[in-house]
């Protein structure tokens, strides 16, 4: 089993080539809108706007990165951006992670404040907002789909989600970066595991997209299979995109025809 220190190495290379794809200047251009919806340094996301100046669809972009700070929301910029091409608004949204203040519960308090914090947004149509997150972010894009608020989202798409965080800490995926999340095991707090596992909130009212490659050395396939058989013997909508030969990377590079998969998703449901 990969460890988290794996994960940080093995995706390096690729977050540098993302980090190259979101400098400044890219971002100083008319249309993109720094939001602070709290005081940590983490509570912080940026709106990438169409041209215009009417009120168009929202897509909440969610990074993963095993919930930990080693990885950040420059990992999602370079998807919002690419979303905002397609006439809608993408949010790239950042949040505190084990390791800056995050953790149960305040991790998934940020993910809800910040999307929240679209509500404030006057481009922004608040009932036709969605959310597409990656391994951990995948996991809080689920989660965040389950809950009602300010703005309540009208979908989720899933990229290689860790969903199931019961099994996902029996099995060890990503380490011991269940445990670290919640603080504690599912033996000694089942509760805290069932407010914050996707696999345990079925079924959802709103639909859901997965999108796995077959050959995700970090996040097992079966993540999204059991969340799928699940879901649907509870009736709830959802549907499972595999990618043969993609692995765990691909889905969040703007230029591979994994992204492309999991975009088509994200304006499916846009279109619902």
């Amino acid at each position: 089993m990969i460890s988290r220190r794996g994960v940080l190495v093995g995706g390096s290379a690729l977050l540098a080539g993302l980090a190259a794809c979101s400098e400044p200047s890219s971002r100083s251009a008319g249309g993109t809108q720094e939001i602070r919806y709290g005081d940590d340094d983490s509570q912080v996301a940026d709106l990438y706007l169409p041209p215009g100046s009417e009120k168009v669809p929202a897509v909440v972009v969610i990074h993963g990165g095993f919930w930990m700070s080693g990885y950040g929301k420059e990992l999602a910029t370079p998807l919002a951006e690419d979303l905002a091409k397609s006439g809608v608004a993408g949010y790239a949204i950042e949040y505190r992670r084990v390791g800056n203040g995050g953790g149960w519960p305040m991790t998934f308090d940020d993910v809800a404040a910040a999307i929240d914090a679209l509500a404030d947004q006057p481009r922004v149509a608040v009932d036709q907002v969605v959310a597409v997150g990656h391994s951990a972010g995948g996991h809080l894009a689920v989660w965040a789909a389950g809950r009602t608020g300010r703005v309540v989202l009208k979908g989720a798409v899933s990229q290689a989600g860790v969903l199931d965080l019961v099994n996902a800490y029996d099995a060890q995926v990503g380490g011991d970066a269940v445990v670290q999340l919640m603080g504690a095991t599912p033996t000694e707090d089942q509760k805290r595991y069932a407010s914050a596992s996707p696999y345990e909130q079925l079924p959802l009212k709103v639909p859901v997209a997965l999108v796995h490659g077959t050959r995700d050395g970090q996040v097992p396939l079966d993540q999204s299979q059991r969340y799928l058989a699940a879901a649907k013997k509870a009736g709830g909508a959802v549907a499972l995109t595999e990618l043969p030969g993609v692995g765990h990377f691909e889905l969040i590079d703007p230029k591979h025809d994994a992204w492309a998969a999991c975009r088509k998703e994200t304006l499916r449901l846009l279109q619902r």
